[in-house]
This record gives structure tokens, sequence and C-alpha cells, in this order.
């Protein structure tokens, strides 16, 4: 099993790649006219679970970004995936 220390320089590099990317994107998005949406808003709702202490970090940041529903909709409007469970008002 790799020590704490073996993992950081294997691994630190492409993490921080990883988050440079998320921050270019909320940039990008920062920068366009239009309406907010409710991916980006569950993108940064789950930055404060990303900065906890909690041992199930990927865990939980996967739930929030998994639609909890259990009743299925009559038909899918495309094939594929949002990535975020749409807000139900």
């Amino acid at each position: 099993m790799p020590t704490k220390q073996q993992l950081i320089d294997l691994q630190f590099v492409e993490t921080r790649h990883k988050l440079l990317d998320v921050a270019a994107f909320l940039d990008r998005i920062d920068r366009h006219p239009g309406e907010p949406d409710y991916r980006t808003d569950a993108l940064k709702a789950a930055l404060p679970i990303l900065l906890s202490d909690r041992p199930d970090r990927a865990k939980a940041i996967l739930e929030a970004f998994s639609d909890t529903t259990s009743e299925p909709i009559p038909q899918a409007a495309f094939q594929g995936a949002f990535g975020a469970p749409k807000p139900t008002n």
C-alpha cells in the first residue's frame, strides 16, 4: 500500500489540473450572459463537500449529483443525462 506522500507525489499535478479546469469552467460561465443553471448551482453546492474533512467526500458528491426520485418520467426528452438532478418546484 502506498504512503500518503507517495500518493501525493503520484497524483498531485493531475489533481491540480482538474481543480484548475473546474475554476476555468466557472470563470467561463461567469463571463457569458444568460440565466442561472441548476447544473452549475449543483456544482457550486458540491464544493463545500469537497472542502470538508469527511472520509466519504466522493460518495457524498456523487449523491449530491444523483436524482433520488423514484417515479419514472413518462418519456425522456433525449438519450443521455443532465449530470445533476433538476430542482423540483
